[in-house]
C-alpha cells in the first residue's frame, strides 16, 4: 500500500473515530503540544477572500464554564468534564463590509496586497455583498454568513483532534444572546466586532459511543455527467 493510501486510510479511520461525545473522562487532559495543533488547524482554514472573520477563545476557567452552563444546555454535560472548550466568534457585519478597517487590514498588513490588487480585490468583494450574494443589506444575514466560514475552521479542528485521538463536540444548544451578554459582561467578547457562531469541546471519551450511522453513497451523491 502506497502513502496515498495509508493517508486515506487514517483520514477515514479519523472519521470512524469521530462521534460527538457527551461525556468526556475529566481525569484526562490534552497537552498543550496537541491542543495548540487543533488550533492550529483551525487558524489555517480556508475562508471567503481570505478574509479570516473568527476569534477562538479557549474557555478553561471553571467558574466561567459553569456560567456559561445556565445559558447552554447543549454543553451542560461536556462543560464540567472536557479538557477544553471552545467558543468561536464571528466578525460582526460592519467589520465584513468592503470599506471597513478590518477588511483594509486583512488586505494590506495580513495578506501584503499591493495597493493596485487591494482596489480590485476591494471592488470584486463589494460586488460579491451587493450583488451576487445580495447580503450587505441585511446585518443578520451577514453575520451568518461570517458564521457560516467559522464551520470551515470548526470541521477542520474536530477532524484534526480524530486524527491524533481527541474526541470532540460541536455545540449549537446554547441561547445565543444570553451568551453574548454573558461574554460581554466577563470582558471577553467585544460586541462592536464580533458575536457568538458555535461552540466545540475537546477531550477524552469516557464512554464508548454506539456504532456510526450514515446514509448511503447513493443517498447523499448525484453525478452529472
Amino acid at each position: 500500500m502506497n502513502h496515498s493510501e495509508l493517508t486515506k486510510e487514517a483520514i477515514l479511520a479519523a472519521y470512524q473515530f469521530r462521534h460527538a461525545t457527551k461525556d468526556f473522562d475529566p481525569n484526562k487532559k490534552i497537552s498543550d503540544e496537541d491542543f495548540k495543533f487543533i488550533l492550529e488547524t483551525g487558524r489555517l482554514s480556508p475562508s471567503s477572500y481570505g478574509f479570516e472573520p473568527w476569534k477562538f477563545v479557549v474557555v478553561q476557567n471553571k467558574e466561567l464554564r459553569t456560567k456559561l452552563a445556565e445559558v447552554a444546555t447543549g454543553a451542560r454535560r461536556q462543560l464540567p468534564t472536557a479538557s477544553h472548550f471552545v467558543v468561536i466568534l464571528a466578525r460582526s457585519p460592519h467589520d465584513m463590509k468592503a470599506n471597513a478597517e478590518y477588511i483594509q487590514y486583512m488586505m494590506k498588513e495580513v495578506q501584503q496586497l499591493t495597493p493596485e490588487i487591494i482596489t480590485m480585490k476591494e471592488a470584486t468583494y463589494d460586488a460579491f455583498l451587493k450583488t451576487n450574494f445580495a447580503i450587505e443589506d441585511d446585518p443578520r444575514v451577514m453575520f451568518e454568513w461570517a458564521c457560516r466560514q467559522t464551520y470551515i475552521a470548526l470541521s477542520n479542528m474536530l477532524t484534526a483532534a480524530a486524527l491524533i485521538g481527541i474526541d470532540s463536540c460541536p455545540i449549537e444548544g446554547f441561547n445565543r444572546k444570553a451568551v453574548n451578554e454573558l461574554l460581554i459582561k466577563e470582558g471577553v467578547l467585544d460586541p462592536e466586532h464580533y458575536g457568538v457562531s458555535v461552540m466545540a469541546a475537546f477531550g477524552y471519551r469516557a464512554n464508548e459511543p454506539h456504532a456510526k450511522t450514515r446514509q448511503t453513497t447513493e443517498q447523499v451523491v448525484t453525478w452529472i455527467e
